[in-house]
């Protein structure tokens, strides 16, 4: 066994000979960046060995100079001593975090996210007064608050489980049969949670959660007046095993799904007892939660095997899972508690993407409507109240800040708004102070302005000369925030913009491929509806400049922010609305892009800025100048 000790903060873990030093951060509670989930190809983790034994093999992510100044990779360095490290700030991840955007942005919108269905949560509290048993009336104790709670409800189907008859008489008679019942919806079934002694019908709580790649959020509600009364986030702690949900899998395959249901067990177990304690609610008193996310992320959550997922035709364990007990997958709220699950389309989009639907009313819609989630995977959905079609673009993580050399998510320090002017680059950092990295957003914005102003040219290359462009690690790089006085260097290679223009192309193509399957041109689309981190902080304009979304009038442009948990609040609060989600994901067509015969076009014509046929963007081509298509 030997001592590693990491600085600043000097944590320490005792670990095994061989461990490898991201292992070792891990013990030590030490948050690092890593994209790839340990195989040491994204360079994120890196480490400086200040002192100690360490083995580690050839990287060509590290220069000789960082080699030669102690930089290691933590994934691919392995503890053959004790061992003294340091994190350098750019390897460095916020465990907790207070500010979200979309939780901050959805916690003013709940009566917004209500509309259109009636107050009905699938958990609920009632307040009976039992009539006393008389020789005239003597019906079994079960029978007898069967029938009260028959009076209030319709409940074909009613049933309590041993544990709830075994306390019922005892609890009945010692308060007067004046109780209060906490009733479950389970499919065509009402199940009798628990029964309280008096009236506690007013005590009764829900979570709602969208359970991201990257970012855990949660709300509280009220299930009883259907309001909010608390929101929080936290990164996703399964980013240690990879950024991306391909990684995940393949370490689910590795060792196992049970790490990774244990940690996004915790992170909603850390937002809930944060929200409950801030509130001043007991914890027995939260009934309910509902978790939306898209397929790999629910497959964690219950501990399902997600290996199929990833394999030709992409089959998943269930798309719409019966609800659980919280307790079974370790959240810890009431014992007898429920979890439900937002369900699924396909393998692919999933029921963050149900919950998107039902959130937006697409569904419900009369002109088509164009639904896009910008994530990892850019899901996107076609249609209205007559048909709905969607499919799933592989975007990668760029536009959540990984995969980019000074990319971070959109927390405390990152830019996310950036304007180019006469005077300068000005820029806006979530939280204030000096900025730390770049957001989505805020790379968008960078990319496009860069791409105005001269330093990249229409197919994303950076354009030598000029006090911007400069050389860093051998490739050229546009300084966007020099460095300097303990200011971070923030810089945009030629790497990062080939990174975004093939996410944006990825997710382009996929609207052009809808659009053209079902006949429809961009001027038949009524709105277009933006939902995923970026909220409001994305510039239509700065978007269509890219390429990223169609070029329409601003107007028709809506940005919803996180739809996930809006849907997800929805069918929390109403059963009808559950049942409206299950038959959205079941009338949904999945097209999948892959199997296009002309996908590969579309996405290499999609790669140019804004794409390579410029009459597809006449208005971006007019203000910019950009002359006739290439």
């Amino acid at each position: 066994m030997h001592r590693v000790t990491f600085h600043p903060g000097g944590r320490e873990a005792e670990v095994p000979e061989g461990t490898t030093l991201l292992e070792a951060a891990a013990a030590a509670g030490v948050a690092l960046a890593s994209v790839c989930g340990g195989e040491g190809i994204c360079g994120r983790c890196r480490l400086i060995v200040r002192r100690g034994q360490v083995e580690t093999g050839p990287t060509l992510l590290l220069s000789p100079e960082e080699v030669k100044g102690g930089y290691v990779l933590a994934c691919q360095s392995r503890v053959r001593g004790d061992v003294v490290v340091e994190v350098p700030p750019e390897s460095r991840v916020e465990r907790a975090v207070t500010v979200d955007l979309d939780a901050q942005v959805f916690l003013a919108r709940e009566a917004e996210a209500r509309a259109p269905f009636a107050l009905a949560p699938l958990v609920r509290k009632l307040f009976l007064r039992v009539p006393r048993p008389t020789l005239e009336d003597n019906v079994g104790d079960q029978e007898r608050v069967f029938r009260e709670v028959r009076r209030r409800v319709e409940a074909p189907i009613l049933q309590a489980g041993l544990k709830v008859l075994r306390a019922l008489p005892r609890v009945l008679r010692e308060n007067d049969w004046r109780v209060t019942v906490t009733l479950a919806r389970r499919g065509g079934t009402m199940e009798l949670l628990q029964v309280e002694p008096g009236d506690r019908s007013g005590e009764a709580y829900g979570v709602a959660v969208d359970v991201g790649t990257s970012t855990v959020v949660a709300h509280l509600v009220d299930l009883v007046t259907g309001r909010t009364l608390d929101a929080e986030a936290k990164y996703n702690s399964q980013r240690a095993l990879g950024e991306e949900v391909t990684r995940r899998i393949i370490a689910a395959e590795r060792q196992g799904v049970e790490r990774l249901q244990a940690l996004v067990a915790q992170d909603i177990n850390d937002l809930v007892s944060l929200m409950v304690e801030r509130q001043g609610i007991r914890l027995a008193d939260v009934v309910a939660v509902l978790c939306a996310g898209n397929t790999a992320m629910i497959h964690f959550l219950l501990g399902l095997p997600p290996g199929a997922l990833r394999r030709h035709p992409y089959v998943a364990a269930a798309l719409a899972p019966p609800p659980v007990r919280a307790a079974e997958v370790g959240i810890k709220v009431n014992p007898r508690g429920l979890l439900y699950v937002m369900p699924g389309i396909g393998g692919w989009v999933g029921g963050d993407i149900t919950a998107g639907i039902l959130a937006s009313g697409i569904h419900r819609a009369e002109e088509p409507v164009l639904f896009v989630d910008i994530g990892t995977n850019g899901e996107i959905v076609l249609g209205c109240r007559d048909w709905l079609v969607a499919c799933s673009a592989s975007a990668g993580p760029a536009f959540e800040g990984a995969g980019v050399t000074c990319g971070m998510r959109a927390s405390r320090g990152a830019i996310a708004g950036v304007e180019f002017t006469p005077a300068g680059i000005r820029y806006e950092v979530v939280g204030g102070g000096p900025p730390q990295g770049l957001c989505g957003s805020g790379l968008i914005d960078a990319i496009a302005g860069m791409f105005q102003a001269g330093y990249i040219d229409r197919s994303g290359r950076l354009q030598p000369g000029g006090d911007r462009v400069v050389e860093r690690r051998g490739e050229l790089a546009f300084v966007l925030v020099p460095g300097g006085e303990g200011a971070r260097e923030i810089v945009i290679t030629q790497r990062d913009i080939e990174n975004v223009l093939r996410a944006k192309a990825a997710i382009y193509a996929g609207i052009s491929i809808l659009l053209r399957e079902m006949g429809l041109a961009v001027d038949d689309i009524a709105r277009i509806y933006i939902a995923g981190a970026f909220g409001s902080h994305l510039d239509p304009r700065n978007a269509a400049v890219l390429g990223l979304v169609p070029d329409v009038p601003p107007e028709r442009i809506r940005f919803l922010g996180n739809t996930s948990l809006a849907g997800a609040k929805l069918a929390l609060l109403s059963g009808a609305a559950l049942d409206e989600a299950q038959g959205i994901a079941e009338r949904v067509t999945y097209y999948d892009l892959i199997s296009c015969p002309y996908y590969y076009d579309e996405f290499m014509a999609a790669k140019f800025l804004p794409h390579t046929d410029l009459s597809r963007f006449p208005t971006v081509t007019k203000a910019l100048g950009l002359g006739e298509p290439v």
